[in-house]
C-alpha cells in the first residue's frame, strides 16, 4: 500500500477559504471601513440610512406623525 493512497488530497489555501463562512454584508463593508479606514463614510451611510427609515415609515400608519414633526 502506497502512503498517498491513505493520506486525504492536500488542500491549497483557496480551497481551505472557501470552505469557511462567508461574512454578511455589513461584516464587509465594516471590514472595508477598517482597511482602507475610509471613516469619513460612517457618516454618510448613517445619514442615507436614517432617510431611508424615514421613507419607509411614511408609507406606513406612521405618516401622520412623521409629517408633524417638519
Amino acid at each position: 500500500m502506497n502512503s498517498s493512497d491513505t493520506d486525504p488530497k492536500p488542500s491549497s489555501d483557496f480551497e481551505e477559504l472557501s470552505q469557511e463562512k462567508q461574512a454578511s454584508l455589513v461584516q464587509e463593508f465594516f471590514y472595508f471601513i477598517m482597511e482602507n479606514k475610509a471613516w469619513w463614510m460612517i457618516p454618510i451611510v448613517f445619514v442615507l440610512g436614517l432617510l431611508a427609515v424615514l421613507v419607509l415609515f411614511t408609507g406606513s400608519g406612521a405618516a401622520p406623525f412623521i409629517y408633524t414633526l417638519f
